[in-house]
């Protein structure tokens, strides 16, 4: 059994890992803050298109420049990472301090990029490089009903 935090990566060791992987690699991104079922059946749903997944993460810097909200992400990043990585669809995490996961995806180079089904195909950063590569881009659609931000406003109203 691999440990959640031997799954999590550096750049640098992602970029290796991805020399050895014999196989297509499905490669996702987001905030994972507050995990819930919907993302946990995103994650199966994304690593069901390959034979590896790895998921990249937004750090706190980054993520708090995607405007979710005031006081998000509410779990640091270490933290969101290690749960992400604690999932069995998960094989590696990384985390990423841009804006966007673009120079990531380009240098790893995925088989299948995949994103939620809040997506639309042309907002989806990176899926020309993928497609220009002879990949595949999936738009995964959402669990009805599971939302992070709307777990944060049932916590807000709660205290």
């Amino acid at each position: 059994m691999v440990r959640a935090a031997d799954k999590l990566l550096t750049l640098a060791a992602a970029l290796a890992w991805r020399t050895t992987t014999a196989g297509s690699l499905v490669f996702t991104n987001g905030v994972f803050d507050l995990l819930h079922p919907g993302h946990v059946g995103y994650l199966e749903a994304a690593r069901a298109l390959g034979d590896y997944l790895l998921v990249a993460i937004n750090s706190d810097r980054s993520a708090r420049g995607l405007a979710k909200g005031p006081g998000r992400p509410v779990a640091e990043q270490r933290a969101r990472a290690l749960v992400v990585a604690g999932l069995a669809a998960v094989d590696r995490v990384v985390l990423f301090d841009e804006p966007t996961p673009r120079e990531l995806i380009a240098a790893l180079r995925p088989d299948v990029l995949v994103k939620g089904g809040d997506y639309a195909y042309d907002a989806m950063v990176g899926a020309d490089l993928v497609e220009a590569a002879g990949g595949r881009v999936v738009i995964v659609p959402f669990l009805p009903g599971y939302s992070t931000s709307l777990l944060v406003e049932r916590c807000r109203a709660a205290t």
